[in-house]
């Protein structure tokens, strides 16, 4: 079982940055990949970006590609994705999850944080 707290959320003007953080309970945080998803409102979730086990593999959407890093601290059960070069078409709720399969299916994940807003003014 893992639990998973997401922060860092806010309001940003365009072009500024946010790094949001999740941290995870339980001593098995090194046994899973991680991924990052972001939901508009009345849009589906959306997959944004995903890390290995190690952290030596990533994955991004085309749309973060070379604005977001995600990465990852192990010995801190922790998840990051900085996000860099902000857009208003970036404003949704940010969820991070946990799972052992996949990487940007949301099926492939086991276990969902609760959430944090991020706002990007124009």
């Amino acid at each position: 079982q893992v639990q998973l707290v997401e922060s860092g959320g806010g309001l940003v003007q365009a072009g500024g940055s946010l790094r949001l953080s999740c941290a995870a309970s339980g001593r098995t945080f090194s046994s899973y990949n991680m991924g990052w998803f972001r939901q508009a409102p009345g849009k589906e979730r959306e997959f944004v970006a995903a890390i290995s086990r190690t952290g030596s593999t990533t994955y991004y959407a085309d749309s973060v590609k070379g604005r977001f890093t995600i990465s990852r601290d192990n010995a801190k059960n922790t998840v990051y994705l900085q996000m860099n070069s902000l857009k208003p078409e970036d404003t949704a709720v940010y969820y991070c999850a946990a799972g052992e399969a996949g990487w940007r299916s949301p099926k492939a994940y086991d276990y969902w944080g609760q959430g944090t807003q991020v706002t990007v003014s124009s």
